[in-house]
C-alpha cells in the first residue's frame, strides 16, 4: 500500500513537473513584442507594441508616448528590406488620437514603427523591434 502511494505521489510530481515545463516554454508565445523607445526631431520616448487579436496584428503606442505638435502626422512601418507603408493619420478629428492601428495584410513583416509629417514629409521620431515581427 505506501509502494503504490509513492508511485502514485512521483506521478503526480512527475506531470506537474512538465505540465510547468511545457508553461514556461509556451510563455514568450503569448508575450507582446515592444519596441525601442521612439527618437528623433519631435518623438521622444514612448514605444510601440504589437499584439496579434482576432488573427489581426495590431500595434500600439504606450501611454508615455507624447503626441507630436506638427500638422499632420501618421502611422509609417518599415519592412526588414527597407520598404516603407505610409499607414493612417495619428491624429483624428476633435483632438482624438489613434493608438492603436491595425496592420493590413500585404505588409509581410515590421521592423520599425515610425511617425511621419506627411505636411514636412519628414520622420518624427522611429523605434525599432529587436527583430523583425512577422506578419504571416
Amino acid at each position: 500500500m505506501a509502494r503504490i502511494r509513492s508511485i502514485r505521489s512521483m506521478h503526480i510530481t512527475v506531470v506537474s513537473a512538465l505540465a510547468a515545463f511545457g508553461l514556461i516554454c509556451a510563455a514568450p508565445s503569448f508575450a507582446a513584442d515592444v519596441t525601442t523607445p521612439f527618437a528623433g526631431k519631435a518623438v521622444n520616448g514612448g514605444t510601440v507594441t504589437h499584439e496579434h487579436r482576432s488573427g489581426k496584428h495590431v500595434l500600439t503606442v504606450s501611454t508615455d508616448f507624447q503626441v507630436p505638435g506638427s500638422p499632420d502626422p501618421h502611422w509609417q512601418v518599415v519592412d526588414s528590406k527597407g520598404t516603407v507603408y505610409l499607414l493612417d493619420r495619428l491624429k483624428l478629428k476633435d483632438d482624438k488620437i489613434n493608438r492603436s492601428i491595425t496592420l493590413p495584410a500585404y505588409i509581410s513583416d515590421v521592423a520599425k514603427v515610425q511617425m511621419w509629417c506627411a505636411w514636412a514629409e519628414v520622420v518624427l521620431g522611429e523605434a525599432s523591434f529587436a527583430t523583425p515581427i512577422a506578419m504571416k
